[in-house]
């Protein structure tokens, strides 16, 4: 359940630190007479303020960043007739300001901020993180409270704001995946919200009275209704007085939250949904009510939907994907307040049966009960569950965020219940949910059958919560690390930089960390230009291959021992990454040194990766998302069809993927992978000498065949286009705008232009997304980049925006407009202040993700770098001026020049159904 509900975070770079001891955790903070202590489990401590607020409070020395979470009990579930969408529209209007805090995007951005917001079925949450310093937590809290109760909700920003919304609603109708979803959805709920999407329906958003959002607003978000989540490092009585100074003051309300109440009834009967939608892949699915999220049976139905879909072991994949009924097979399970779902499905080419993909999938799901559950299924299954919940418990960031969700399902506490629960399944729990749930009366999918005698399945009630974790203690915290400074210094100083004999560089960089961990990443660097011709696709198809068995183990015990190690590993042609304990770092990379050294590339699973990799391809035909991007890159980069940077069509893709042999991948490998030129960076709980003495024992000799030399990046000067591609019955279009650069990280201007790209469309408070999102409300998401080579003096700027089809002109009017006006006028001082403080804010912010610091320690390695460069580029950084970025963004920019791609349904603008648009 964890690894559906963490979201992949953004890969940050974790600091270079200093050892400080580890001590007992302390009794906790004294608290005032009007603040209660409810109870504490696993070092997280709940707090009750007067007005009802709850507060957790999760103090990890470990961290250089501080998070505040505030979730709000208040979902698409609570919405009533014609509300459909409510809670979501309102997610995005507390980000329009306060009369204390009006632009609190550009307070976040000026602090340095990571923040977003999500709405769910139950709950709605908002988050920031923040470089930690009791200054920025007493400001983030001062804001939340403040935005708790005195949000503008008004009129005029609800206009601006309802065509991002609506922009949104239709990027997630270019899904065949999502639709069917949500049809399915609401087919099998007849009367519970659950069947609703939480982005709601189109008429709802676009009518909703600005009376109707201010009273849900008035109602919904209020302290008692409000669970206040602070994680990090920060001290926790200074903390708590502050929470209390700023939240302890708002009212509690003298309304009472009506409860809802309506139930879903039993299925009686097993129902069906069509859709009908342009697109190349075909799906199946079926839909099983679940118990809720906190009833004991979950804990064994999430143990059932984890092995039946594990990949390759599980029965779905046996199934339909090794006897070719399917390319790939998929399925999860939503923990939920009131009862829940379980969802399988198959992705199938455009020629593949459905009826056989169909009955193999209703017959693997509900044939349990003929072919019972297996102990080692079910041990399989709990140990991946379990490493989910082990790395959340290590990272409060992550530990937040998933803790958000068992808040809406009544309480946090359900999270260590949940994971209780996972430890004592047995097989017979399991086999018995099976049978219970995984039913035809209970299915969506098909046809009704009238039935004498159903064979309906019983959905259980919610239970008592509050009786649940009533006195619950929990396990033992997680083993705390040390305190780490994220500056570039610091990094230097603490990392041991060596190069093996072999030719192996090493930067490892060892600390204490929170429960132990220890992350690493393997650079391979091998053939060269003339060896690489023509050969793009057999070997691409070699990476994918390599963690698919090995000569001593098949991809499923390779799936298992690494499950066994709590190990979390990529492994392909370039290399590797490795996140896993201390303890099992040795077994773990002689594990990662056989994969990339034996490969057994077994026929059977190579014909299941073609499969898979033609039906990717297939469904992009009609994805203007992919469309543009690829014009694009083959405009921008026009390299000759055999050369290893060329950028094939999707035919072209096909073709080559159907002449690929299993013997072109084999030789791909015997003749070009090597460890000769490779770099390995190591950052956290580990011993340099033993991982420097395996390093030599396990790549030391693995010699590369040819002499490794890199591919030289060439400029291309090319003319601009400016493009239409079609994409019918797609409700979300695509503007995708690029222009070429001769420049190097190291050219004089590169730090100014870095800046202007920041202020241009690189965060959430620039010029594109301000005029274009904030004021127009033409796009859900519009953003600029700025590319520059390391080594080659190539570089790339550009836009991207999603819109509705009939704003086409529009949206390239507008990017051309905020382009022009930037360059004519520049920008003012007090934004580049603010710039350049939360730019260089956010770099720190950055270096504070173990994985993502691997990756630059070993980046460094290769251009023999050290972090000393990070800290001369922010010191130029700190001192541009808006006159030197303004020159620099002219010398190197030119919107004339500038190529522009547009994707989406635009035969219906020229029939005049949806709008006209005559300028293109």
């Amino acid at each position: 359940m964890l690894r559906r509900i963490l979201p992949l975070l953004l890969a940050l770079l974790l600091p270079a630190f200093t050892l400080s001891p580890v001590h007992a955790a302390p009794a906790g903070p004294a608290v005032s007479a009007s603040v209660r202590k409810i109870a504490s489990v696993e070092g997280i401590t709940e707090y009750r303020l007067r007005n009802g607020l709850k507060v957790l409070l999760f103090p990890d020395a470990t961290q250089d960043t501080i998070t505040v979470n505030v979730t709000y009990l208040v979902g698409s579930r609570q919405e009533g007739y014609g509300e459909s969408g409510m809670a979501h529209l309102l997610e995005h209007m507390l980000f329009k300001g306060t009369p204390r805090h009006p632009d609190i995007k550009k307070e976040f951005q000026r602090y340095g901020a990571r923040f977003n917001g999500s709405t769910s079925f139950d709950r709605t949450n908002y988050y920031e993180t923040f470089a930690a310093d009791q200054k920025n937590l007493d400001w983030a809290l001062g804001l939340e409270a403040d935005r708790m109760v005195h949000s503008n909700v008004a009129k005029k920003d609800l206009d601006s704001e309802m065509t991002v919304v609506r922009n949104e609603f239709e990027a997630g109708e270019n899904s065949a995946h999502g639709v069917l979803r949500e049809r399915m959805a609401a087919t099998a709920y007849l009367w519970h919200n659950y069947g609703r999407a939480i982005i709601g329906a189109r008429s709802d958003i676009e009518n909703v009275p600005i009376e109707r959002l201010q009273a849900f607003y008035r109602n919904y978000y209020q302290p008692d209704n409000a669970v206040l989540l602070l994680s990090g490092r920060f001290d926790e009585a200074a903390a708590l007085r502050s929470v209390e100074r700023h939240f302890g003051k708002i009212p509690r309300p003298a309304r009472v939250l009506a409860a809802t109440y309506t139930s879903e009834p039993t299925q009686d009967g097993e129902r069906s949904v069509t859709l009908r939608r342009a697109g190349e892949v075909q799906i199946v699915s079926v839909l099983y009510h679940l118990p809720p999220g906190s009833h004991a049976d979950f804990a064994a139905a999430d143990i059932l939907v984890t092995a039946l879909t594990k990949v390759p072991g599980g029965r779905l994949h046996r199934a339909l994907v090794e006897t070719g009924k399917a390319s790939s097979v998929y399925g999860n399970d939503q923990q939920q307040r009131d009862a829940g779902y379980g969802y399988f499905g198959a992705s199938l080419g455009k020629d593949m049966p459905v009826e056989a993909a169909s009955a193999a999938l209703i017959a693997t799901l509900e044939g349990i009960a003929a072919e019972p559950i297996t102990d080692d299924e079910v041990a399989r299954a709990r140990t991946q569950l379990l490493n989910d919940i082990d790395s959340a418990l290590a990272n409060p960031r992550d530990l937040g965020i998933a803790l958000s969700e068992f808040i809406a399902m009544g309480d946090w506490r359900l999270f260590f219940l949940y994971r209780d629960g996972l430890r004592d399944v047995k097989r017979e729990d399991v086999q018995r949910v099976a049978t219970r749930y995984l039913k035809t009366a209970n299915r969506t999918l098909g046809l009704f059958v009238p039935t004498p005698q159903p064979d309906r399945a019983e959905i259980p009630a919610p239970p008592d919560v509050a009786a649940l974790v009533k006195d619950y203690k929990g396990a033992a915290s997680v083993a705390a690390g040390e305190t780490f400074d994220p500056t570039p210094a610091n990094i230097d100083g603490r990392t041991i930089v060596r190069q093996l004999p072999g030719g192996m560089k090493l930067a490892l960089l060892p600390k204490k960390t929170r429960g132990g961990t220890v992350v690493a990443q393997l650079n391979l660097r091998w053939g060269d230009e003339q060896s690489k011709m023509g050969r793009s696709a057999a070997c691409n198809l070699a990476s994918a291959m390599l963690m698919r068995g090995t000569r001593l183990h098949t991809r499923e015990q390779l799936r298992d021992e690494l499950d066994s190690l709590k190990a979390s590993v990529g492994v392909g042609g370039d290399g590797a990454s490795i996140e896993t304990r201390r303890a099992n770092l040795p077994a773990v990379l002689r594990l990662v040194a056989e994969i990339l050294r034996e490969p057994a590339f077994p026929a059977s699973e190579f014909e299941q990766l073609k499969r898979s990799a033609l039906t990717r391809v297939e469904s992009q035909k009609s994805d203007p998302n992919a469309l543009a991007g690829l014009q694009l890159a083959r405009h921008l980069n026009p390299y000759p069809p055999e050369h290893w940077l060329y950028t094939p069509t999707l035919e072209e893709r096909l073709q080559r993927l159907q002449s690929v042999s299993i013997e072109d991948v084999r030789r791909c490998h015997d003749e070009l992978y090597g460890a000769s030129n490779s770099e390995l960076a190591v950052v956290g709980d580990f011993d340099a000498e033993e991982v420097t003495r395996l390093a030599q024992e396990l790549f030391g000799n693995w010699q590369s065949p040819r002499p490794f030399a890199r591919i030289v990046g060439r400029y291309h000067d090319v003319p601009f286009i400016n493009r239409n591609l079609d994409t019918p019955d797609k409700a979300n279009a695509v503007f995708r705008a690029g222009l070429n650069l001769r420049l190097r990280d190291d050219d004089p201007d590169f730090p100014a232009l870095a800046l202007g790209n920041y202020l241009l469309g690189g965060s959430s408070d620039a010029r594109l997304p301000r005029r274009i999102r904030e004021q127009e409300g033409l796009s859900y998401s519009v953003r600029s980049w700025l590319a520059a080579g390391s080594i080659d003096a190539v570089g790339e700027f550009g836009v991207s925006a999603i819109y509705a089809p009939q704003n086409r002109s529009r949206i390239e009017a507008q990017v051309l407009d905020v382009l022009q006006q930037v360059l004519r006028e520049g920008f003012s001082a007090a934004e580049v202040a603010a710039a350049k403080k939360g730019y260089i804010e956010s770099r720190k912010i950055s270096r504070t993700h173990d994985e993502a610091l691997a990756g630059l320690l070993a980046n460094n390695l290769y251009l023999g770098r050290r972090f000393a460069w990070d800290r001369d580029f922010e010191a130029r950084i700190a001192a541009l001026t808006p006159v030197q970025i303004q020159a620099a963004l002219k010398r190197h920019l030119d919107p004339l020049k500038l190529s522009i791609v547009k994707a989406g349904d635009f035969t219906r603008i020229a029939e005049g159904s949806i709008g006209t648009d005559k300028k293109n």
